[in-house]
């Protein structure tokens, strides 16, 4: 890991655990399972945090999920002692391809399925929320937030963000810390919302090379130039990532509106 992403792992995880404390209180939270280096940190930072009947995972696959990405997340699940249940989601993708008439096996419609997939998710982990009066927690990292890398209300609809503020990068090696296997947080991300769908095939360099210009654009504060320089990245990523920035910024907004709230009333 770049020596600019260091961070320090125990007060990392003291102040993640807080977070989650402060933030769900006595309340279930629904987490969805993929066996991915992000939800396998996130559930095991809630394992922390909270009584492991507190915790709901849901695993929802595809029939071209890797039967090693759904036996990772049952593993952490029944290793952490947490309530879970499997929930294959082809037959309701089908049902809307029925109704919307549209071909899923039309290259016109992979993207346009693939969000689809993310949001029916969606829908049954706010299913759970509400069936138990829970909360929903969200499994998205700061790299994704940052160049909008994530379904708007499909995976992005969540009700709190444990890991936002946290790289990438950052994540893998908080996942070594935690003692997860190396398979699980050294696998390559891969968001899988359509068949063989991997990160690299939508963004140009993996999240090793991208984190440290991620950094010196948003934290640090540096030109584009002295960005892609210090990261040692061609010029034409660094402004790859500030279109889309500001391409996705409706991702991180509510909806624009002309609603103005006046006044305020205190909390009783």
């Amino acid at each position: 890991m770049s020596d600019v992403l260091k961070i320090d792992f125990e007060e990392t995880v003291r102040e993640v655990v807080s977070f989650i404390r402060n933030i769900v209180g006595d309340r279930v939270v629904v987490i969805g399972l993929s066996g991915g280096v992000d939800s396998s940190v996130v559930v095991t930072l809630l394992v922390k945090a909270l009584p492991p009947e507190k915790i709901y995972g849901l695993i929802m696959p595809t029939s071209f999920t890797p039967s090693r990405d759904v036996d990772d997340a049952i593993l952490l699940a029944e290793n952490f002692k947490i309530n879970y249940e499997i929930i294959p989601i082809d037959s309701i993708v089908d049902s809307y391809a029925k109704v919307l008439r549209r071909d899923l096996e039309d290259p016109r419609y992979r993207m346009v399925y693939g969000n689809l997939r993310a949001r029916i998710r969606m829908c049954i982990l706010y299913f759970y929320a509400n069936m138990l009066d829970g909360l929903v927690a969200g499994t998205g990292d700061k790299s994704e937030i940052l160049i909008g890398y994530y379904t708007k209300y499909g995976d992005g609809g969540v009700d709190f963000l444990p890991v936002a503020h946290l790289y990438k990068t950052q994540l893998r090696r908080l996942g070594a810390y935690l003692g997860l296997p190396e398979h699980i947080y050294s696998k390559p991300s891969a968001p899988l919302l359509y068949p063989n769908h991997k990160a690299l095939d939508e963004i140009p360099v993996d999240y090793s090379a991208l984190d440290p210009l991620l950094y010196y654009i948003f934290d640090k504060g540096l030109s584009i130039r002295e960005a892609s320089e210090k990261a040692g990245l061609p010029i034409d990523i660094a402004l790859w990532v500030c279109r889309r920035f500001h391409s996705t910024n409706h991702k991180r907004k509510t909806p624009p509106s002309l609603l103005t709230i006046k006044h305020i009333p205190p909390e009783v």
